[in-house]
């Protein structure tokens, strides 16, 4: 009896292989996993025109037949014979995404070389025809050398002429080695039989390809993205300002309110020292938080975000990562926590471990307040150019320093501790669109809701005890209340080893509590002089914590203190969820120490550079 002859399915992920499996084998289905490994096998009974059944196997979504995961792995496997237990399959079904086919045609022209019996499947024809782009099978068919047949998998449209084409399909001759072929070189080709292929196309289509054309340019994308990035850094300050400012006064206006109102005493002083003080210097920040978030929800809405990754690769594989590894940064921005949750969709370990060593030092929103204060105390509020403010450009400056350090820690562990070559990266891109303005509205509510509560509970709680430990014991008469507290003597302690990069003891104090949440740096600078104007003159008592700034720290001091921040260990939450995802404390041990060295070396030479230069 001759063996059943067997047919596989291959595409890239997205490309419609699962609904065309279902459709030309319809129950006749089972699944089960490879031997040895966790990734799905589905297989089942098609039959040909002839009335000879095959099998078909539904092969894991692969964009390269150098697998770089798992299910990558698989798919080559299997299709040049090498898995223990399966047979070749004697031909395959290449599935095209109609839509989004140059990105596709790299991995078909792979699979072609092989020169196995090979057909093409062209489907969702009839979404690409939506979207305003016809295709001509015919071109396409003579730029790849087998069989394209137009399919529309859920409606079961081509099916007939797709099996036909199966069973007539022949052996050809391999096309040399497939790694002979660049990725650079398949991509060029794929743009090339795409292009020859496109009967019409929409305006809108059009312009999508002409945008991807410019933003995608290896030269010019790079310059525009780096370039709206100094443009929302720049909207940071200039459109908050007024906010900002507002919030300032309402948060003053309330603590002479509560002065007013209640007696003197400690009760007093918790709520205008330690509560308006401390949480009210770090709310006032909101509207930079909002509009620096609007930009970012803007991007990720309207499919720019995905190019920005793509971008990213060429940079990221020069320090041994892909572009993989740019989404779970990108999520840093916003909080590491959920960034280095998101490298589990990196399937190289070492790729991985890298990726989450790294992500604490893209800048959080929660180190934006403390950069607020700080720029907006000691920078002035001046153009250095036409439309170009300087307070935005040194915000700008801190986020790119942040980046370029974690280039350089990803450089130094890939050739030291994580030693290993870049994994290949590709991915598909999104539709251009407009933002939906109630995403966004919807987008901002949640991110400002997630702050205003850190504000009311983490914050709160650590800017209290801290007014507690600022408070107690109660100095003497002719004596400084911080001089004398808890905090004062501790803090005293840790300024011994902070005071040669330029540290007081206000802000060795600072470093203490905003291992809870970097916003807490603020409002421990807000309460600790808050707390020590209460022991001056109403003047005193009455300045706002960026003139209290100015009066007690030099430019140098501020300078390092921000380096300080670039490079310091985020929350203590941070370091948990590292645990968890790294299974033990040897790396969450390895992150704190490494971070708090470069934290120190770079304040240290920020203060000793500035005093150097005469500032």
């Amino acid at each position: 009896m001759s063996r059943q002859r067997k047919i596989a399915l291959v595409g890239n992920p997205n490309a419609g292989k699962s609904a065309l499996f279902n459709a030309l084998t319809g129950a006749r289905q089972k699944i089960a996993n490879y031997p040895g490994v966790t990734v799905e096998r589905k297989a089942g009974r098609m039959v040909l025109p002839s009335g000879e059944p095959v099998e078909m196997t539904d092969l894991p979504g692969s964009y390269s037949l150098d697998p770089t995961s798992p299910d990558e792995a698989v798919t080559a496997k299997v299709i040049r014979g090498e898995f223990a237990g399966e047979s070749a399959p004697d031909a395959l079904i290449v599935v095209l995404d109609a839509s989004n086919l140059e990105q596709h045609l790299v991995f078909a022209q792979e699979v072609i070389a092989l020169g196995k019996p090979t057909v093409v499947a062209l489907n969702m024809v009839d979404l690409a025809e939506r979207d305003g782009l016809v295709l001509d099978p015919a071109a396409l068919e003579q730029s790849l050398g087998v069989k394209v047949v137009p399919t529309v998998a859920v409606r079961r449209r081509g099916l007939a002429e797709l099996t036909e084409a199966v069973a007539s399909a022949e052996l050809r001759e391999p096309v040399g080695r497939i790694n002979d072929l660049s990725l650079v070189e398949r991509r060029v080709a794929a743009h090339a039989m795409a292009d020859a292929a496109i009967i019409s196309e929409s305006r809108q289509h059009r312009l999508h390809s002409q945008l991807d054309k410019v933003l995608l340019h290896p030269w010019a994308g790079p310059i525009i993205l780096f370039a709206l990035l100094f443009v929302v850094f720049q909207a940071v300050f200039a459109w908050a300002t007024p906010f900002v400012d507002a919030l300032e006064d309402g948060v003053g206006l309330l603590s002479q309110a509560v002065v007013a109102a209640l007696p003197e005493g400690l009760g007093r002083d918790l709520i205008t020292e330690g509560v308006l003080a401390g949480v009210g210097s770090v709310v006032v920040f909101l509207p930079q938080i909002v509009i620096l978030f609007f930009f970012i929800l803007a991007m990720e809405a309207s499919g720019y975000m995905a190019r920005a990754a793509f971008l990213m690769d060429r940079m990221m594989a020069g320090v041994g990562l892909s572009g993989r590894s740019f989404i779970p940064l990108l999520s840093s921005f916003a909080c590491a926590i959920p960034g280095i949750m998101a490298t589990r969709s990196i399937t190289d370990p070492r790729d991985r471990l890298t990726t989450i060593l790294i992500a604490p030092l893209m800048t959080c929103s929660a180190r934006l307040p403390v950069y607020a204060v700080i720029i907006a105390a000691f920078i002035p509020q001046q153009t250095v150019g036409w439309g170009v403010g300087l307070q935005g450009l040194v915000l700008f400056a801190l986020y790119v320093a942040g980046i370029l350090g974690a280039m350089i820690v990803a450089l130094v562990l890939r050739r030291s501790l994580t030693k290993g070559a870049a994994s290949g990266f590709i991915m598909e891109m999104p539709k251009y669109q407009l933002p939906n303005l109630k995403d966004l509205l919807i987008g901002l509510w949640q991110r400002a809701w997630v702050f205003l509560r850190r504000a009311g509970t983490i914050i709160f709680m650590v800017t209290v005890v801290l007014w507690l430990l600022l408070s107690f014991p109660r100095a003497g008469e002719g004596e400084s209340q911080v001089d004398v507290s808890i905090a004062g003597r501790l803090a005293g302690g840790l300024a011994v080893v902070v005071e040669p990069i330029g540290f007081n003891r206000d802000m060795a104090l600072a470093l203490i509590p905003a291992m809870a949440a970097r916003e807490v740096a603020v409002s421990s600078l807000a309460t600790t002089y808050a707390v020590a104007a209460s022991d001056e003159d109403e003047e005193a008592q009455a300045m706002a914590l960026g003139d209290q700034l100015k009066a007690r720290w030099t430019l140098p001091m501020a300078l390092a203190f921000l380096a300080w921040f670039v490079f310091a260990p985020q929350c203590m939450s941070t370091i948990a969820v590292t645990r968890r995802e790294t299974n033990g404390w040897k790396w969450p041990i390895f992150m704190l120490a490494y971070l708090f060295a470069l934290a120190y070396i770079a304040a240290g030479a920020t203060y000793w550079a500035a005093v150097a230069a005469g500032l």
